[in-house]
């Protein structure tokens, strides 16, 4: 299995092996019998292609692996080809879709072009004259503008951190130098990928400006002629940015050849080699000199670079203050001045002194003026008074539930003793007697013991004659 093929399988959804049969087969007539059974087809091909190529495993001809031109020939019909389904018999239809949908460009149209691929006119429309149009394969390298689109956005999200002019503002090689790991880890970009990339962010996306040799970053409120085209001032950022960097280089070498001198010195002592000893320490102070020179320049260059990165600022931060000005200006206009300001508080006030005079009126001639407080005495200490006698009523209820309920127990205990019969132990008697005695005296049991304490022989008395 090639490379290619390894990579849809593992990596992409659709590539799966109950899919393969569908995607290797000639599939072209569904176009018409079953539309969303080829479409489906059409988007998977299209879709594991491009990622193929966008992730570095698509094959190609150059020593370079590209990113964003895929080249279309025998040989990637070659690296498609398996034992059980032999090559894609429809890949020349998915290729000419493509290309009749612009998601693939020819590199030279690609290149050529002066209007942004995005624009269509009336001679674009339809498939004459478009290579694979007849269902071929078509062959060359083309653009994969999916792909381009990726990185637009990749380098969107990097270069917006990026504010100032002077940040924004490289030579060409040093901005290549900036954003060779835009696509990530382990995909460096080719010679022919950076030049597509170039002219997709400058002429189709309007997201950088320029001139071959100078690119600027524009920002998303730039207007103007300025912010299309490069002007000297970017130019003069650019070689000073580009002289910077190549004098950090020329430092970093100077300090690694100084310390490999001083190394070959100290093994030279050691060895007892007076001349080559002398001959290290004199190519060490010879570069320690150019060191200390190209530190020189290298400060002047980089308070230049201040100065000038603080020109810039100010520009911008006069060009703010001018349009804050003018923006003032007509919200002022729009005020009116002073004396304007001044009569509209004064209605307001005249306005709200109206309406606390109404509020006024209307609690004077509202129902609180007629309240007689006496009244509202008496009915409040009424209702205390019934609260009270029907709290009284219900402590009353209670107390008599209560001395019926210890009668009704009472009564059941001596219908208990009764059961049990006369014969009885002394201690079950007394313990009934002061059962008895510690229950509360009924109207039943009181009249009982008024009957017992009285004598039949104790003489009646009748009333005087």
């Amino acid at each position: 299995m090639s490379e290619l093929l390894d990579y849809l399988v593992q990596n992409e959804q659709d590539f799966r092996k109950a899919r393969l049969p569908a995607l290797y087969s000639d599939f072209t007539p569904l176009r018409t019998i079953n539309p969303d059974g080829f479409t489906a087809n059409l988007s998977a091909w299209k879709r594991g292609l491009a990622s193929a190529l966008l992730a570095g495993h698509a094959p190609s001809r150059s020593p370079q692996r590209s990113h964003f031109i895929l080249e279309l020939d025998d040989n990637l019909l070659r690296s498609l080809e398996t034992k059980q389904y032999g090559q894609p018999l429809a890949l020349g239809t998915v290729l000419a879709e493509a290309v009749a949908t612009n998601e693939m460009m020819p590199l030279p149209t690609f290149t050529k072009s002066r209007d942004s691929i995005y624009y269509k006119s009336w001679s674009s429309l339809g498939l004459g004259g478009l290579p694979g149009a007849n269902g071929k394969m078509p062959k060359g390298k083309f653009v994969v503008i999916p792909n381009l689109e990726v990185g637009a956005k990749l380098f969107d999200g990097q270069a917006r951190s990026r504010t100032s002019r002077f940040e924004r503002t490289f030579s060409k090689s040093h901005f290549r130098r900036a954003f060779e790991g835009l696509l990530g880890e382990g995909k460096t970009m080719s010679d022919a990928d950076f030049e597509v990339l170039l002219t997709f962010l400058s002429r189709d996306k309007g997201i950088l400006a320029t001139d071959g040799a100078t690119v600027k970053i524009r920002t998303a409120d730039s207007v103007g002629a300025d912010a299309a085209v490069i002007t000297e001032e970017d130019t003069a950022i650019a070689s000073l940015k580009e002289l910077i960097e190549d004098l950090n280089k020329q430092t970093e070498v100077l300090n690694q050849r100084i310390d490999e001198l001083s190394r070959n010195a100290q093994a030279a002592v050691v060895k007892k080699s007076r001349v080559s000893a002398l001959a290290a320490l004199k190519s060490k102070k010879l570069a320690e000199s150019n060191l200390a020179t190209r530190y020189a320049t290298l400060n002047q260059l980089e308070e230049v670079a201040a100065k000038v990165e603080q020109a810039a600022d100010n520009v911008q931060l006069v060009k703010v203050m001018q349009t804050s000005t003018t923006a003032l200006k007509s919200l002022n206009a729009q005020v009116g001045g002073v004396d304007k300001v001044d009569a509209v508080f004064d209605q307001l006030r005249e306005q709200m002194g109206e309406v606390d005079e109404v509020g006024n009126l209307i609690s004077e001639a509202g129902p609180n003026a007629t309240i007689d407080e006496a009244e509202v005495d008496d009915e409040f200490e009424a209702m205390l008074a019934e609260e009270r006698k029907k709290e009284e009523e219900a402590e009353r209820v209670k107390k008599e539930a209560q001395q019926e309920k210890e009668a009704e127990e009472t009564r059941r205990r001596l219908a208990e003793l009764e059961k049990l019969g006369p014969v009885s132990s002394k201690s079950e008697e007394g313990e009934a007697k002061e059962t008895a005695e510690q229950a509360p005296p009924t109207p039943v049991t009181a009249a009982s013991d008024s009957l017992e304490d009285m004598s039949l022989e104790e003489p009646v008395k009748l009333p005087a004659e």
